[in-house]
């Protein structure tokens, strides 16, 4: 019994990381918002980049709560 219980937590286990792995790319509001969230900051733009072969990159200029200008980049694929 308690294998049946140790097989069925790890392919629930495996089976949530590998919807993580399949999710849809990050919209760039998704990114937008993900950037807010990390720096606490004022977004002032954003734009999509794909320099990096085919993967799409989100370039967000925020300003930071110090007073600081930075560029973040996220990829959309997670």
């Amino acid at each position: 019994m308690k294998f049946r219980f140790a097989t069925i937590v790890l392919l629930a286990a495996l089976a949530l990381s590998s919807h993580d792995a399949l999710a849809a790319p990050l919209s760039m509001q998704e990114a937008i918002a993900k950037v807010q969230r990390e720096t606490g900051g004022k977004v002032l733009s954003a734009a999509e980049s794909k320099t990096q072969g085919r993967k799409t990159i989100y370039r967000i200029k925020v300003l930071t709560r110090d007073g600081q200008v930075r560029i973040v980049e996220v990829p959309a694929e997670n």
